[in-house]
This record gives C-alpha cells, structure tokens and sequence, in this order.
C-alpha cells in the first residue's frame, strides 16, 4: 500500500494540540498492538477519547489528513505523532529527589517504553546517596550540575519538597536543562527557553473533590 507522504509542518501546532498528541499516540499504539494495519478517523478518535473532527483537525497541524475511504496508516502515522513529540531521538533524564514518590518515579517502565532513557539519580540525603535504585547509583545534590553536564540530560523530573524546588531547578537551568516535569507543590520560575509541567497531585485530588461535593449537592 502506498504511504501518504510526509508533508512539511507549516504551522505551528497550538499548545491544546501538543496536549492531544500523547493521547492519539498511545491509541496508535494500542492498534498497533492489536494488529490494525489501517484506521477511520472515527475508531482512532475514539481510542483517544475525543471527536473525530477534532482528531482530523489536529493531525491536520502535523501534515497528516488520511486518506478518503481508507483513513490512516496506523504505523506511518504513529511515526509523524512521535516525530512531533520529539521522540524521533531518545531523550535523557535525570531524576531529583529519591524519597518515596522518586523511588516509585525512578522504578516507572514507562520511560523506556516511551523514549526516555533515565540517566541519572540526585538526592540531597546522606543516607540516600551511594545507594543504587533501579539500576542507578544516587549522587548527592552538591553534583546536580556535573551530573546534568555528564550525564546529557536535557529534562529533568523534580520530586523534591517544594522549599527546596526553585533552588535545584536554577541549578538544573544553569546546567543546561530545557524541560522539567515538576511533582513539588509549588511554581517554578524559568527563563523563556524552558518548559515546565507541573504535576500536583494534592491540587488535582481538590478539584475532583470540588465536584464530587457539587453532584452530591445536586442530588440532594
């Protein structure tokens, strides 16, 4: 069967879409797994929990359109979604902070499942550092920026107490980290040229209990 080619991104693709791109890649992979060789755009919206007029428009951002009456090569387009992501090349990461919540984080198959490589463990707790985790020897926090220089890492995964958050992501920075993913419970502060997400979970677990309290209210 004959691929549709790759077209040139012109545009650039708005941050809800980014956002959007993880979902459809999982589906594509999940179809990929169960053997489909082709997709509607129906099916595949579906498997990532959206329209399919809001899956044909955001795949329209990376050049990609299906075909009429055929739809979507499911490996081709799984290839231009990760090309997308940046995942074309694997990514390093370094992990700060080794207490329960990195412990876990540290242990995730996920990461090389998805084309992250975890290279490195930083902890600031003489009785965590020098122990091995998942396969890693933990450095102390005195050597985060060596560490970071060495090791290639350009993302960073921060799961330190939030008092202590701002202090380790400059050093992070200065080393020449571009992306972090921040479980501390706090906001970081960043030049221009790095991304941070952040991940709190307490905030998150309000929310949901905001609305669980509004439908217990409605029902009453």
């Amino acid at each position: 069967m004959e691929r549709e080619p790759t077209v040139p991104q012109r545009r650039a693709v708005p941050p809800a879409t980014v956002a959007r791109l993880p979902g459809y890649l999982r589906a594509l992979e999940a179809l990929a797994a169960g053997g489909s060789v082709l997709t509607s755009s129906d099916a595949l919206a579906a498997q990532a929990g959206v329209s399919p007029a809001q899956l044909r428009k955001d795949l329209s951002f990376l050049g990609s359109y299906g075909r009429r009456g055929v739809g979507y090569d499911v490996a081709h387009l799984r290839e231009q979604v990760a090309v997308a992501l940046g995942l074309s090349s694997e990514r390093r990461v370094v992990l700060v902070g080794v207490g329960n919540l990195g412990h876990a984080l540290a242990g995730y198959a996920g990461f090389a499942a998805r084309g992250f490589a975890l290279v490195a463990l930083v902890d600031a707790d003489p009785g965590v550092v020098g122990t091995v985790v998942a396969g890693l020897p933990v450095h102390p926090v005195a050597d985060l920026g060596r560490v970071v220089a060495t090791s290639g890492a350009t993302i960073a995964v921060l799961a330190t107490p939030a008092a202590v958050a701002q202090e380790v992501c400059d050093t992070l920075v200065d080393a020449g980290v571009v992306g972090v993913l921040n479980f501390a419970p706090c906001a970081l502060r960043v030049p221009s040229h790095v991304d941070v997400r952040a991940v709190d979970l307490a905030s998150e677990l309000q929310i949901l209990a905001f609305h669980d309290r509004r439908r217990s209210a409605d029902g009453a």
